[in-house]
């Protein structure tokens, strides 16, 4: 979500060090506690944080403070990222960089304290967004493994399956039922340009998707039969800038069927994301989130018109198993996507209309 004004300042001047790291966790608590309020009156039955307390989508999981091995540096302006002419002329993205530069463990609780003040806010099921494991291994094209870091990478998907591991016991632990898995690594298969990256890792495409796939699977394997388990396949949200273009069919087959998951939240709010022929792939008893409304451009979707697009994605997955959502979130980067809070709260509440016109209120 957006950023509040205030919360933002308080992170410059947190950068600035001016501002204690104990003050800005209070003010974030205090925001996400008013975030999720704002999400329960809109009638959200599943609650997010915001993501109020990154500064980029990973950043508060993949951090040093938590994971040994891991350290963060800025890389060159991203060539990746395309600019969604319709959504404003913003700078250029500079994504940050995660290098794996020695052996990773997890130093101690990732997402306990955030989880926590989720829980004592929401009245109803709070959810847990953590990024892919991918993003240990992939960085816009290569590697994020230093070559001193490991000479095995079986060495290395073990360490970093452990981590997930034990960070998703000890969230179930302290009572977390729902958790995402936001991935825009696996967008890069989806596009025949991205792939070129992929092969100047020297890896090939396909066997690539298939180690992230059973990277996946190992790092939820050990899940509570009651925890869900979504997952998030991004197509690039960064100041209204995106990376992917191309049907899912390119890795339908290679994903759909295989990735132990529960839920897929999958864009389709423009042309880039390809029709709803792939989702006949999806294995009977999954569900899937149809990314129908766009947080990248102000404009308001016509209600009639989702309506009918869901219709069309029954063909393939049956209506009980649908629901809708936002494409991805509104500030996947601490400025966030060229549109206002009122905007912001508009789009929430249409998801909830359509939904509720769609499939009641139960």
């Amino acid at each position: 979500m957006l950023r509040p004004p205030s919360l933002l300042k308080a992170w410059a001047a947190n950068q600035a060090g001016a501002l204690p790291d104990a003050e800005l966790l209070a003010l974030q608590d205090a925001a996400v506690t008013a975030a999720i309020a704002a999400q329960e009156a809109l009638g959200f039955r599943c609650v997010v944080d915001g993501e109020f307390r990154r500064d980029v989508w990973w950043s508060e999981f993949i951090t040093p403070a938590a994971i040994d091995g891991i350290a963060i540096d800025q890389s060159d302006p991203s060539t990746w990222f395309d600019k969604d002419r319709s959504a404003g002329d913003l700078p250029t993205y500079v994504p940050k960089r995660i290098r794996v530069e020695g052996k990773l463990a997890r130093a101690h609780s990732i997402m306990g304290h955030a989880f926590e003040v989720m829980k004592s806010a929401s009245s109803v099921l709070p959810k847990v967004t953590i990024p892919t494991p991918a993003r240990f291994h992939f960085q816009y094209g290569y590697t994020a493994i230093e070559p001193d870091a490991y000479d095995n990478l079986e060495a290395f998907w073990d360490d970093v399956v452990a981590i997930y591991r034990a960070e998703i016991a000890a969230l179930e632990a302290a009572g977390c039922r729902m958790i995402q898995i936001d991935d825009p690594v696996m967008s890069y298969f989806v596009d025949p340009k991205l792939q070129h990256g992929v092969r100047d890792m020297g890896a090939e495409p396909r066997d690539l998707l298939a180690t992230y796939v059973r990277a996946i699977n190992a790092a939820v394997a050990e899940r509570k039969p009651e925890t869900t388990i979504g997952f998030h396949i991004c197509r690039g949200n960064a100041r209204g800038s995106w990376i992917a273009s191309g049907g899912y069919e390119r890795i339908a087959e290679d994903v759909f069927p295989h990735l132990d998951v529960d839920t897929y939240f999958l864009e389709y709010d423009d042309e880039r994301s390809g029709d709803f022929a792939p989702l006949a792939l999806i294995p009977e008893g999954k569900n899937v989130a149809l990314g129908l409304i766009t947080t990248k451009r102000p404009e308001m979707e016509d209600v009639d018109m989702l309506k009918r697009r869901v219709d069309e994605a029954a063909k393939y997955v049956p209506m009980e198993h649908l629901g809708i959502s936002p494409q991805c979130g509104f500030a996947s980067v601490l400025e966030g996507n060229p549109i206002t809070t009122d905007v912001q709260q508009q789009k929430l509440d249409l998801v909830v209309r359509v939904a509720r016109g769609l499939w009641g209120s139960a």
